[in-house]
């Protein structure tokens, strides 16, 4: 118990950091420097109001300078993260797998909120996510292995071997995306998916192996196609012009899969039998 509570703590304090890339990745901002500061005043944040939560709790929502209102989404932000961390601990342990699933959940969130607040997907997330998936894979295997394990020869080692699945899951899934991307393109004229979505089906696959990838794309295409229309038709947009945030809904979709992936799994089965 104690160890979920530091990673609640610990996700208070990378929630926090997420926020940061929110606003700043899509801006081309660093995010080391300068200090956090009120986007509306440019007036500097002092240490004792960048507390999570406590700050903005503190401070009533509103900035103390200027008085404006800070957005919801920066205690929203860091609460969710500290909650998942939480549950990740509780659930794993402090393990090597609670580490690849708080890394995960981090990722997961920066881009969900990136893509509601901005509609796109940075790189730094996306990209830097492939590439850690890919890291973790060498330490600890996806839930469900696949072809790699079967081609490749097991003189190479497990870590190589795990490394390059990861790697081919991500091809794989980013690749299944890609391409339909490009039939709807075709079919429709006009773009329907960014290389953003595409990266981070790649990124969630590395993750979490390209059978979780794949049932993550599925999920989160239906998510999307059900309450993107239920959205779209109650706020009255022209569904041929609105751009709908999929990679909220892919985000949403793959991290449920990745905190209950044992009972999903167990449920397969059992169906499958």
């Amino acid at each position: 118990m104690l160890e979920a509570v530091l990673a609640l703590c610990a996700g208070l304090l990378i929630g926090s950091f997420l926020n940061v890339c929110i606003f700043r990745f899509p801006r081309d901002l660093s995010v080391v420097r300068p200090r956090s500061f009120c986007p509306a005043c440019e007036h500097t944040v002092a240490w004792y109001d960048n507390i999570p939560l406590v700050g903005y709790l503190v401070l009533g929502g509103r900035c103390r300078h200027c008085h404006q209102r800070i957005s919801p989404r920066y205690p929203i932000v860091e609460a969710l993260t500290g909650l998942l961390f939480f549950s990740i601990l509780l659930s794993h342990g402090p393990t090597v797998l609670s580490l690849k699933l708080c890394t995960f959940a981090a990722l997961i969130v920066g881009l969900v909120f990136t893509d509601l607040e901005e509609k796109i997907l940075p790189d730094e997330f996306t990209l830097g996510g492939t590439a850690l998936g890919i890291l973790f894979a060498a330490l600890i295997p996806p839930r469900s292995l696949g072809l790699m394990v079967l081609l490749l020869p097991a003189s190479w080692g497990r870590a190589w071997v795990w490394a390059i699945e990861a790697a081919f899951g991500a091809l794989v899934v980013g690749g299944t995306l890609w391409l339909v991307g490009r039939f709807y393109f075709w079919w429709r004229h006009r773009e329907g998916l960014g290389l953003g979505d595409v990266k981070m089906a790649a990124m969630i696959a590395a993750f979490l192996g390209l059978q979780a990838g794949l049932f993550a794309l599925i999920l989160g295409s239906f998510l999307g196609s059900v309450v993107g229309l239920i959205y779209i038709w109650a706020a009255r947009k022209d569904p041929a012009t609105y751009e709908l945030p999929f990679g909220a809904f892919l985000g949403a979709a793959a991290l449920g899969f990745a905190l209950l992936q044992d009972q999903i799994f167990a449920l397969l089965q059992k169906l499958l039998n």
